[in-house]
């Protein structure tokens, strides 16, 4: 599959829940001259492969164990964990597809799935999982994100480990005090905000992201308010990003910057926001199924709740797809059978469950999802019923396109804080990235129509 002009020259350069990786110059299993395209090996199934975490720092604890787990049962492969921040992952990866040194295993979830995939850098997994003892153990819609998340050959490239999805984390104690609604619908979550805000006091109603990651969250507050449940129009082709009640919706959620919000916000990546939220007084985040544990740690279990996202004037949630996070098999890794025995025992019940439970998300193998913690973790109890009780509809985000990773972060995530600051409207902001959808939409139907 050939790439678009575009990506190539920055690679150069460098599913709903339920029904929905520093970088080391050694960072491969062989002598890290392969590039994207290597057929690789099988290998001996035995000996040395190098794990790359598209989550590193965050979920480095939770692998470290995963990893001593299968040393144990495997005593005859050893695994080289890096851990890489979410923020780099994509440009690491890219610029090792094109100038060698990619590793055996890494992270690949849904949103840039399609875009390693175009560059053939990762091996087709659907004959592996056939014969795995993992077939039939994997959640079916997760495998079927995954798999449309590929481009549209229509081939699994990454294994499902976990879905997320959004929440609106709320101080329980400060509405409380304010004698506040718990915030359901976006006019109740509007209206905290602002009661919630006394900046001489450094205290705020809410926390925006600003920084890295931030396109995704602004999305779901885009179509939560307007209500529109497709991202394409009927004929698949024009996006509906830049529909005026998007728009207006846009306007309203930006304009909450620096009123009821800390300056600080227009940097912040969710490591940052998370923390900031934690450690303040903060009436309210939106963040996704991941953070909760961070916040048991810093607050306890009194002081907050995560709720699925407002609902609109029509009574219906609207929100967008959370991308479904796996795991891949890099082509060029030359010890391809070890490097499967890893991604089988990192899904298999017993380890995904320990995964997720740590991360705070929801498995992908069917019997670790029917563990105990996920009846106690309050947020993803309430977030999976939400999913499933007809209340939800979901916005299916548009992973198979190669270009969506770099459209909807590198592209325009510095546009995002010139609307935050005044310096852009919101109009303008959608209709540029709308043009680069609709592009991109019309390139991929080309090849694959």
């Amino acid at each position: 599959m050939k790439i678009s002009i575009r990506r190539s020259r920055r690679a150069a350069l460098a599913v709903a829940l339920g029904s929905v990786l520093a970088l080391t110059a050694t960072a491969c299993g062989d002598d890290g001259s392969s590039a994207g395209g290597d057929k690789g090996a099988e290998g001996s199934g035995t000996g040395k492969i190098v794990f790359w975490d598209n989550n590193g720092g965050v979920r480095t604890d939770i692998w470290k164990e995963i990893i001593a787990d299968f040393e144990k049962a495997n005593p005859d492969i050893e695994v080289e964990y890096v851990g890489i921040p979410a923020t780099d992952y994509q440009s690491k990866v890219d610029t090792a597809i094109q100038g060698g040194g990619l590793p055996d295993v890494g992270g690949v979830g849904a949103a840039m799935l399609a875009g390693f995939a175009a560059q053939n850098a990762l091996e087709p997994l659907d004959d592996r999982l056939a014969k795995s003892s993992l077939n039939g153990k994997l959640n079916k819609d997760m495998v079927t994100s995954l798999t449309a998340a590929g481009g549209g050959d229509g081939k699994l490239y990454s294994i499902p480990t976990s879905a997320n999805n959004g929440v609106l984390y709320y101080r329980t104690d400060l509405f409380k005090k304010a004698g506040l609604d718990e915030p359901t619908t976006w006019d109740k979550f509007y209206a905290a905000a602002q009661k919630l805000t006394n900046s001489g006091k450094n205290e705020f109603g809410y926390t925006i992201r600003g920084g890295a990651g931030s396109i995704a969250q602004a999305l779901d507050a885009m179509y939560g308010q307007s209500g529109i449940t497709s991202f394409w129009d009927a004929d698949g082709e024009k996006t509906t990003v830049n529909d005026p009640k998007n728009v207006a919706a846009l306007e309203k959620y930006a304009a909450l910057f620096k009123k009821v919000t800390p300056a600080a916000d227009l940097n912040n990546d969710f490591t940052k926001m998370v923390a900031q939220w934690d450690s303040g007084t903060i009436g309210m985040l939106n963040h996704n199924l991941g953070s909760y544990q961070d916040h048991v740690k810093a607050l306890g279990t009194e002081k907050f709740r995560g709720i699925p996202q407002p609902v609109g004037s029509s009574g219906k949630r609207v929100q967008v797809s959370n991308p479904v996070d796996g795991m891949g098999l890099f082509k060029s890794s030359k010890n391809k059978e070890a490097a499967w025995k890893f991604i089988e025992f990192a899904t298999s019940h017993a380890e995904n469950s320990k995964f997720n439970e740590a991360a705070g998300q929801v498995p992908s193998n069917n019997d670790a999802a029917k563990d105990a913690w996920i009846s106690e973790a309050e947020p993803t109890k309430l977030a999976a019923a939400a999913l499933s009780d007809g209340s939800t509809t979901i916005v299916q985000l548009p992973y198979y396109l190669p270009d969506w990773n770099t459209i909807s972060k590198a592209d325009n995530e510095p546009n995002f804080q010139k609307v935050l600051n005044g310096d852009m409207s919101a109009k303008a902001f959608l209709d540029t990235m709308a043009g680069q959808l609709n592009e991109a939409q019309a390139e991929w139907a080309s090849r694959n129509g």
